[in-house]
C-alpha cells in the first residue's frame, strides 16, 4: 500500500504536470516505503481507495503503461549491466555494496522542484524529507541485482563495492548559471574534467539565496526529452593487507626499485621480488610495500628478518587460509635465492601500525667487517666490549641528504663487541637503537657523527660489510613453521 492521502492529491497533480515520473512523486511526497519503489504503481496501491480524487491523479500515471514498462525495462538493462560486469571480473566476496554516481545537474533541478511542492503543502519543504535519489535507486536495483547474482546479498557496508555512473549531456548546461552567482565554487583542478563537479554545485546552492535562484531558473525546472546514459560500472574489493619478514642474502639488490634521474640502476628490488607472487595470487590492481626501516642495498638482512607490510589494493581474491599462505610464502621463497621471507600472514588494517609504533625505540643489532688504516693489535680494540650506552650526535648524513632533512639526531649504541681478523681488520657487533647510521658511526661522515670510531681509534677507519642481524620488532605473530 502506498502511503498517500487525499493532502498530497495537489503535489501529485503538480509534479505531474511538470513531468515527474511515478517514482519521483513518491520521494517528493517524502514516502519512505521501500517497497513503494519496486513496482510501478497499481490499482492496490493507493493507502485509501476511498480518497477518489487521490486515486484518479494516481490513475493518470498508473494508466501510462508505455511509461511504466520503460521504467522497468531500463531497471532491468541496468541490473543486467551491473550482474555481467560483476560476473566478468570475477571478484571474490560474500556481500556486495552499490553505489551511485548521478549528474550534477540533478541537485539544481532537485532545489527548484521544492519551492512548488512547497507551495502546495503549505509549508517550506526541507530538502532532507526529499528522499534522495540515489537512496530511491538503491531501493530499486537491490533486489534486482541480488537476483541476477545468484542470491548475493546487498547491504549498506560490505567490502566490495560496485559504483554505478550516470550522465545526462542534455541538462549538462543547468549549472552553468552558478558560475557567474558563485565563481569561487568553480575552480579549475588537475584531475577534474569539468569543474561542475557535484560537491561544487552543492557549495554554490548553499551560499544562493532561494530569490536569487528562482530568478535564474525555472520552476519546476524543464522536462527533460531523454533519459539519463549509463556511463560507468566500477568494481573496487577494500583493502587487504599481508605481513612477514623477509631475509636478504644479496649485496646488490635495494629494498625497494632504485631508479635515479629516471633511469633504472638495479634490475629488481626485495619489494618486487616478494610483490609479484603476492599481486598474482590476490589478483590484485597494485600494492603499498612498506617496513621496519630499510637497509642499504649493500647490506644483507639475517637472522629472523626485517619485519614488512602490503596493502593490497583492489584484490578480487581476498579470501586465503593458513595453508593457502603458507604455500604463497613457499612460493616466493622459490622464486628468488637472494630473498627469503617468513611469518606470511593476513593481518587486519589496524595492526599495521604496530609495525611503526615506538620504531626508535626498539633495538637493532648488525656485524660489520671494519678496515684500519693503521695496523691494529688484538688488545687495541678490546675497550669497545666495555663501552655501553655511547650516545651520537648524527647530522643527517651526506648520502642521504637529498631526501632526509638536516637534522642532528641523537641516537644510544646500548653495546659493542670486536673479534680481531689481522692487523687491518676486525669484526664490529653493535646492538643500537633503531635509526643509528652505522656506516657513519664508523667512518665519521667528515665529522658529521660524534662520536665515531676513528676517534675512539685514533685511526682512520671504514666499513667493508654490514649485516642487519636483528630487527627486535615483537611483530608479526610468529607462525610455527
Amino acid at each position: 500500500m502506498l502511503p498517500l492521502t487525499q493532502k498530497d492529491q495537489p503535489i501529485v497533480q503538480k509534479l505531474l504536470s511538470a513531468g515527474c515520473c511515478s517514482r519521483c512523486i513518491l520521494r517528493f511526497c517524502c514516502v519512505r516505503v521501500q517497497s513503494a519503489y519496486r513496482r510501478p504503481p497499481q490499482a492496490g496501491a493507493v493507502l485509501m481507495k476511498s480518497q477518489t480524487s487521490v486515486w484518479s491523479v494516481w490513475e493518470s500515471c498508473r494508466n501510462s503503461a508505455v511509461q511504466l514498462r520503460l521504467q522497468r525495462c531500463v531497471c532491468v538493462c541496468v541490473c543486467l549491466c551491473i550482474a555481467e560486469t560483476v560476473k566478468a571480473q570475477n571478484y571474490q566476496f560474500d556481500t556486495l555494496v552499490l553505489s551511485v554516481s548521478l549528474p550534477a545537474q540533478l541537485c539544481v533541478r532537485e532545489v527548484s522542484v521544492c519551492p512548488c511542492v512547497s507551495v502546495q503543502k503549505g509549508l517550506t519543504l526541507d530538502k532532507d524529507d526529499v528522499i534522495q535519489v540515489k537512496e530511491a535507486f538503491k531501493w530499486i536495483m537491490q533486489g534486482l541485482v541480488a537476483k541476477e547474482l545468484g542470491g548475493v546479498s546487498v547491504v549498506t557496508k560490505s567490502a566490495f563495492e560496485v559504483g554505478v555512473e550516470f550522465t545526462h549531456e542534455a541538462t549538462d548546461s543547468d549549472c552553468h548559471f552558478l558560475a557567474s552567482v558563485c565563481p569561487d565554487c568553480f575552480k579549475p583542478t588537475k584531475n577534474k574534467q569539468s569543474v561542475f563537479t557535484r560537491m561544487a554545485v552543492i557549495k554554490a546552492l548553499e551560499k544562493t539565496s532561494d530569490g536569487r535562484f528562482l530568478k535564474l531558473y525555472p520552476c519546476p525546472p524543464v522536462q527533460p526529452s531523454s533519459s539519463c546514459s549509463l556511463q560507468d560500472i566500477q568494481c573496487l574489493h577494500t583493502s587487504v593487507f599481508v605481513a612477514g619478514r623477509y631475509n636478504k642474502f644479496c649485496r646488490s639488490l635495494p629494498q625497494t626499485p632504485w631508479v635515479i634521474d629516471g633511469e633504472r640502476r638495479m634490475e629488481s628490488s626485495v619489494e618486487e621480488l616478494i610483490a609479484a607472487p603476492i599481486l598474482s595470487a590476490f589478483r590484485a590492481n597494485g600494492f603499498n610495500f612498506s617496513s621496519s626501516g630499510r637497509e642499504d642495498v649493500d647490506v644483507r638482512t639475517l637472522g629472523n628478518g626485517r619485519p614488512f607490510a602490503m596493502e593490497i589494493l583492489n584484490p578480487h581474491k581476498s579470501r586465503f587460509n593458513r595453508a593457502e599462505m603458507k604455500q604463497l610464502q613457499e612460493t616466493i621463497n622459490k622464486s628468488s635465492d637472494k630473498i627469503r621471507v617468513r611469518d606470511l600472514q593476513v593481518v587486519s588494517r589496524e595492526a599495521m601500525s604496530r609495525m611503526k609504533e615506538g620504531e626508535e625505540e626498539k633495538t637493532k643489532s648488525y656485524t660489520a667487517l671494519i678496515w684500519t688504516q693503521k695496523p691494529i693489535r688484538s688488545e687495541d680494540i678490546t675497550f669497545i666490549d666495555d663501552i655501553k650506552e655511547l650516545t651520537l650526535d648524527q647530522k643527517t648524513p651526506l648520502r642521504v641528504l637529498h631526501r632526509r632533512a638536516l637534522a642532528v639526531r641523537q641516537r644510544v649504541i646500548h653495546s659493542m663487541n670486536t673479534r680481531f681478523l689481522d692487523p687491518h681488520h676486525f669484526y664490529l657487533g653493535l646492538k643500537t637503537q633503531a635509526g643509528t647510521y652505522i656506516k657513519e658511526f664508523v667512518h665519521g661522515d667528515f665529522g658529521r657523527t660524534n662520536p665515531n670510531l676513528c676517534q675512539l681509534l685514533k685511526t682512520d677507519t671504514d666499513i667493508l660489510e654490514l649485516d642487519v642481524e636483528s630487527v627486535d620488532v615483537d611483530w608479526p605473530p610468529a607462525i610455527p613453521e
